[in-house]
């Protein structure tokens, strides 16, 4: 079968949202079409073209994801179907069509389903994408002009709450749900927001789930997800169609059902799942299996973003380091973990003006990890 391949253009401009609806708009009315490519350069549509190997029959539209492991990932296939079905889901979720202000780049899932929720709901999204950091006022701008008597809907990653509730917390209470995604919610941070007037709901989901499928620990409808040896398996008709750069695919059969088999750890809590990180960001210190995110759980009532990673040590293997924006001292974090494993208790404490970030706005482990190991981790706790 043969399908071409057309080049949308990517990031959070206003163009780009515009072009992006148009073409969504458009393949809801006519059965066959080029595959979307969304891309942030001309190089990178090159590059995604150049990398595919598998058939594009059940493909729609082509998302390369960032990687957070080998900082290249795949480009995942995904059907108009199925991005359909995850955002009809959502919105009978979180209450009905409505307008969006989009804040997150179109060829990441998270903003191509922002843009997909308002070809449904037929009304163009606002777009906020300001050229550096927080701008409060353009925020306030976009909250401005969103269209009076429409529900009013955000989508933003933990980061991008943060900022929103230090700079703009004002505005905060004139959507009716905050989408947050990508990556934990801290519990101050929640507090703080829903202190702020937000009405947040927490979404876990992939690429591969085309976005959010389980929100506040609740599978949209349709949904349906399984532990398998700690990990999160899920199903339903908004799975992706295919890996289209690679004969290995994440999926399974289990009782007659397609399976998206993830790296995720997860469990149960009342009957709702719980996210507890990533397989693969699991760091062995000293012969013991260290969840970073438990370890950022327990620094999370101290000022500031904090990340932890593992580098390379001669006498753990790898040792545990605390990244954060704050200001604690080493006296702060051994207090805040002193109920963890020796093994998961920081062993370093590095301060860094801002963290990095990937292009969908979550942090960067990988890209920190190496930067750690390349300056030689300069800390301001004492070594133990």
């Amino acid at each position: 079968m043969t399908v071409s391949l057309h080049r949308m253009p990517g990031g959070t401009s206003a163009a780009a949202v515009a072009a992006l609806y148009d073409a969504i708009l458009w393949r809801e009315t006519v059965t066959s079409g080029p595959v979307l490519l969304p891309a942030a350069t001309a190089g990178a549509a090159d590059e995604a073209r150049a990398r595919i190997t598998q058939p594009l029959d059940g493909v729609d539209v082509v998302i390369a994801t960032s990687g957070s492991t080998d900082g290249r990932g795949h480009l995942v296939g995904l059907s108009l179907a199925a991005l359909v079905a995850s955002a009809r889901a959502t919105l009978d979720r979180i209450g009905g069509p409505g307008q969006w202000v989009t804040s997150l780049p179109v060829h990441g899932v998270a903003g191509l389903q922002v843009v997909t929720r308002s070809v449904l709901a037929g009304v163009r999204p606002v777009v906020y994408a300001p050229r550096r950091g927080f701008d409060p006022g353009l925020f306030a701008g976009a909250v401005a002009s969103l269209e009076p008597g429409r529900r009013r809907y955000l989508s933003l990653v933990p980061t991008q709450l943060r900022r929103a509730v230090e700079l703009a917390p004002d505005e905060l209470g004139a959507f009716d749900a905050i989408l947050v995604g990508g990556a934990a919610l801290p519990p101050d941070l929640a507090r703080r927001a829903a202190a702020a007037g937000a009405r947040i709901i927490t979404t876990y989901g992939s690429t591969e789930t085309s976005g959010g499928c389980v929100y506040d620990g609740v599978p949209l409808d349709g949904v349906e997800v399984r532990l398998v040896d700690g990990l999160v398996h899920v199903a339903g008709p908004h799975l992706a169609t295919r890996y289209l750069d690679t004969d290995a695919q994440p999926f399974v059969e289990h009782d007659g059902r397609r399976w998206l088999a993830t790296h995720d750890l997860g469990e149960l809590v009342d009957g709702r799942l719980r996210i507890r990180g990533r397989a693969d960001d699991v760091i062995i210190s000293g012969g013991v299996n260290v969840n970073p995110h438990d370890v950022e759980d327990a620094l999370a009532a101290l000022p500031g973003e904090w990340v932890v990673v593992g580098v390379p040590d001669p006498e753990w293997g790898h040792r545990v380091i605390a990244v954060t924006t704050g200001h604690a001292d080493a006296e702060a974090v051994r207090a805040s973990t002193a109920h963890l494993v020796a093994a998961a208790r920081p062993k370093d404490v590095v301060h860094v003006d801002a963290l990095p970030l990937r292009p969908t706005g979550k942090v960067d482990r990988r890209g920190l990890q190496a930067g750690l190991v390349a300056r030689g981790i300069p800390t301001t706790a004492d070594r133990r």
